[in-house]
């Protein structure tokens, strides 16, 4: 893994576009570390699986996503034991063009049925000198989440990775801004091989944020080329018209993801999508609800404050969130933790959602330092560290939370808390 300087074509792309892609720069954040590159190997061919990873679909399939150079065969053989594969999946293969740039061949495999809590080792395009392993979900509670957003390339980056891998958690959620490529396409590729060592072993289940976007007006105006490309997430199993939002259920959570950076007054696709989703949970099957977003609701933070994705989207569908009993929502954008009381409409209230801002994975933009003083009541614990967070839900009523600070490179539990789900209350009118 080399350090390196970053292009010329960013500084340049990022200066000029930063106000379409929702960048602040009005406060001071402390130096970051260097960004970190990570080239193909060298004894990979053109046609070797490169950038794995796996989603969620259904309550018994993963998908695996891959790249290779040039053209190969989209086809995952898996079994249970290694090198040995008694079942096989064939799937589809695409590119994107994105200005000069030309990405490699993306493949993308559904397999399944699978059984729940159990691992499986497969192969990608028959290539016999690469062999992975997956531990597929819990079919029930409990069941540990790692929670980390805005991770980038550097440094920090790498540390957290390490330490989210040393937690023996099932998924992995990330509230947007993945690798920070701000419009440099090749950023994405050494961001796939980054977190390939984890995401290849464990769903990785992603929404968007700012730097996803990467819409240029007039010069490429589609919005989310890559993110949509790399990172097929579930959509069409939940009825959404689109990749940006959508929900899945595993154990017994309901997890939703929002898009922050679409439509989402209340005529908009994803407000009545996200109404239907909550009419569809049996809170008897899945008693959790956790929601994901990128721009948070709630924060005390200097940064960030007073941007429509976070003020207008609160405005749209809080009540929503807050109707239907949502648990917990956890959001990225601001780089540094904060954990708030249960809070709806700016108040503390019993009934409603937990807010945790996680933005603190490892970004080139360093931390968002300065936060309001004197602090709100509503803010429960803040510090501007690079981190991640773990959640463990453990059985229909309880769960626990903790926030792993990253300084020095040492994983230190920092915040801890348990929490009682919603659903469980007698005061809190929860279908």
């Amino acid at each position: 893994m080399a350090v390196i300087k970053r292009p010329v074509l960013f500084f340049v792309l990022a200066t000029v576009f930063a106000g379409f892609i929702g960048c602040v720069v009005s406060y001071d954040r402390p130096p970051p570390r260097k960004d970190i590159s990570v080239p193909q190997a060298e004894e990979f061919s053109s046609t070797s699986p490169q950038q794995v990873h796996v989603s969620l679909v259904g309550a018994d399939k993963m998908r695996i996503s891959w790249i290779t150079e040039s053209s190969a065969s989209p086809i995952v053989e898996y079994g249970t034991s290694p090198g040995v594969y008694s079942k096989s999946a064939t799937g589809s293969t695409s590119s994107y063009r994105y200005l000069l740039y030309t990405s490699g061949e993306i493949h993308d495999v559904v397999i399944g049925p699978l059984n729940p809590n159990t691992v499986y080792y497969y192969r990608c395009s028959s290539d016999s000198s690469r062999e992975f392993r997956l531990k597929t979900p819990p079919a029930q509670l409990p069941i540990k989440f790692a929670v980390v957003g805005d991770l980038g390339l550097t440094g920090w980056t790498n540390t957290t990775l390490e330490h989210i891998g040393q937690s023996n958690y099932d998924m992995l959620l990330l509230p947007g801004d993945l690798a920070y490529a701000d419009f440099v396409q090749f950023l994405w590729d050494s961001f796939g091989r980054l977190v390939e060592p984890l995401a290849s072993q464990r769903p990785w289940m992603v929404t968007q944020g700012n730097h996803e976007v990467e819409r240029i007006p007039v010069i490429h105006s589609t919005p989310f080329t890559a993110y949509n490309a790399r990172w097929h997430m579930p959509f069409e199993e939940s009825g959404s018209t689109s990749n940006l939002y959508y929900s899945f259920d595993v154990a017994g959570v309901h997890v939703i993801m929002l898009g922050s950076y679409t439509d989402f007054d209340p005529d908009s696709d994803q407000f009545k999508w996200l109404q239907a989703d909550f009419g569809k949970i049996n809170r008897g099957i899945t008693p959790w609800i956790v929601a994901i977003i990128h721009a948070p609701w709630y924060n005390t933070n200097t940064a960030h404050q007073g941007e429509p994705e976070s003020v207008l989207m609160k405005k749209s569908m809080e009540g929503l969130l807050y109707n239907a009993g949502v648990d917990f929502v956890f959001a990225g954008h601001v780089h540094a933790y904060e954990r708030f009381t249960r809070v709806y409409n700016g108040t503390a209230d019993n009934c409603a959602s937990v807010h945790i801002t996680i933005g603190d994975g490892g970004n080139r933009e360093g931390l968002a330092s300065k936060y309001m003083d004197p602090t709100p009541e509503i803010s429960v614990f803040r510090e501007a560290s690079f981190g991640h967070g773990e959640l463990k839900v453990l059985n229909a009523t309880h769960a626990v939370w903790t926030w792993y600070r990253n300084d020095d490179d040492v994983s230190v539990a920092a915040d801890t808390v348990w929490f009682t789900s919603l659903s469980s209350d007698p005061a809190c009118k929860v279908v």
